[in-house]
């Protein structure tokens, strides 16, 4: 016979991180519980993690940690933990169990690139360091608490990836992720809608240095963006990279520059001082698009400040292949893709076309998903775009999406990515260089889709 839970006086964190310590596997999802894992009932739009609680428990989660009671046996119900707020608690959890830590804690975030960065600073760092990542794109307000209490007691680094859509949330990140190194790899004009303007994503991206200026934390810069440098400002301790400026400097090499390769592959020749003598060396990468420069220097920089040896990071640089659609360089029916269709903003919109139309070769064909939550912007931003390709010479230029519905243009136009890969497979192209671009919702890998 089920019984009504005791409301007993909520839990300390420091007694539940007593239970997580015998149990730090944590787990938001019935369908990937593993036995012996905590599970933490959260609560969203569509879902109430609550009403899974008791069959966490019978599939053998250790313990369910909830904010409702939950009718049960007395048997389960000793597993079962009242909180005020499963989620607070999550991140209050994960700020306990990061103080146990006095490792380099490296926050990443920015408008474009910050997971392509994030993943080229763990090729680096792990190269040499035990280094814990953020796994994927768990970079939000679940995905970070997450990632910090999947860190183990052998860790030497963490690195954390930080995705925002409003102000205060990066702020809120920080509070419990305590990062002593932070990176911006850039701030352009992504998530409009809910920052409202290029400033507003400055002043939300710039809350990591915020907490890095009152915290005495250092900071990576690209001193090539005067707005980076600004926003800098009074952070005591900084370190540069760039094109022209900064510590490390890079440039990609004429040899392997878009307009004299087939494929856009990025090659760089850096400068550094090692025991006050210059270094150049050339990284050849697996990143498409010049685009990526400053991406890499930010993993060089890094590792070179925490003493990874030159060798390791040029080998951990040459033999990062990027994958799960952001620019991967593919084969597809005998023609060559860049498929970018993970994200898309005016800005890696912008960058990614430009360095399209400069790769070598004539049978290009440029496929573009819609931009998605730039609210008012929206219209205006996605003529732009036009107005770009119309500058350059592409072979064919497919637009997706209803974004572009209402925009003038000559171009061949489907709603859906569905309909656009029915034309598309109707084609048959072949020795054609693709790519294909644009906003997750609009789910343009489905254009390569057997």
């Amino acid at each position: 016979m089920k019984q009504p839970p005791t409301q007993n006086s909520f839990m300390t964190i420091s007694d539940l991180y007593e239970i997580y310590k015998s149990h730090p596997s944590v787990q938001t999802d019935t369908r990937q519980l593993q036995k012996g894992d905590l599970y933490f009932a959260l609560k969203g739009p569509n879902f109430n993690g609550n009403e899974f609680a008791e069959k966490a428990l019978t599939l053998g989660a250790a313990y369910s940690i909830v904010d409702e009671p939950i009718n049960t046996t007395v048997e389960l119900q000793e597993r079962i933990i009242l909180v005020e707020d499963v989620l607070t608690t999550l991140q209050a959890l994960a700020k306990f169990h990061r103080q146990q830590f006095s490792i380099p804690f490296i926050a990443i975030t920015g408008s474009n690139g910050k997971t392509t960065t994030k993943e080229l600073v763990a090729a680096v760092l792990s190269s040499h360091y035990h280094t814990y990542i953020t796994q994927g794109n768990l970079n939000n307000h679940i995905g970070v608490p997450l990632t910090i209490l999947s860190i183990q007691k052998d860790a030497q680094f963490a690195i954390i990836e930080m995705g925002a859509n409003h102000l205060h949330e990066i702020e809120s990140y920080c509070s419990y992720t305590l990062p002593t190194h932070g990176l911006i790899n850039n701030c352009g004009k992504a998530h409009l809608e809910g920052f409202g303007s290029e400033e507003g994503v400055k002043k939300g991206k710039g809350e990591l240095y915020d907490f890095l200026r009152m915290n005495k934390g250092m900071a990576f810069v690209n001193s090539d963006l005067a707005y980076l440098v600004k926003m800098s400002e009074g952070i005591s301790s900084i370190i540069t990279y760039g094109v022209n400026t900064g510590s490390l400097q890079a440039i990609s090499t004429d040899e392997t520059s878009a307009q004299n390769n087939s494929t856009g592959l990025l090659q760089l020749k850096i400068t550094h001082s090692f025991h006050n003598n210059l270094i150049h060396k050339i990284i050849k990468t697996q990143l498409v698009g010049d685009y990526n420069l400053p991406n890499v220097l930010a993993a060089i920089s890094i590792g070179l400040h925490f003493v990874v040896p030159i060798e390791k990071i040029i080998t951990a640089i040459e033999t990062y292949t990027p994958t799960n659609s952001r620019s991967q360089l593919m084969e597809w029916n005998n023609n060559k893709v860049i498929l970018d269709a993970y994200n898309a903003n005016p800005s890696s919109m912008q960058l990614a076309i430009e360095n399209f139309a400069k790769i070598k070769g004539n049978k290009k064909i440029l496929c573009i998903g819609g931009m998605r939550e730039l609210g008012k912007e929206s219209q205006a931003e996605h003529q732009a775009i036009i107005n770009l390709i119309n500058t350059c010479t592409f072979e064919k230029v497919v637009l997706v999406g209803k974004e572009f519905e209402n925009c003038q243009h000559s171009y061949t136009y489907f709603e859906t990515s569905d309909a656009a890969k029915q034309w598309l497979h109707q084609q048959r192209f072949k020795d054609h260089f693709f790519l294909i671009k644009g906003s997750r919702g609009i789910q343009m890998e489905k254009l390569l889709a057997n």
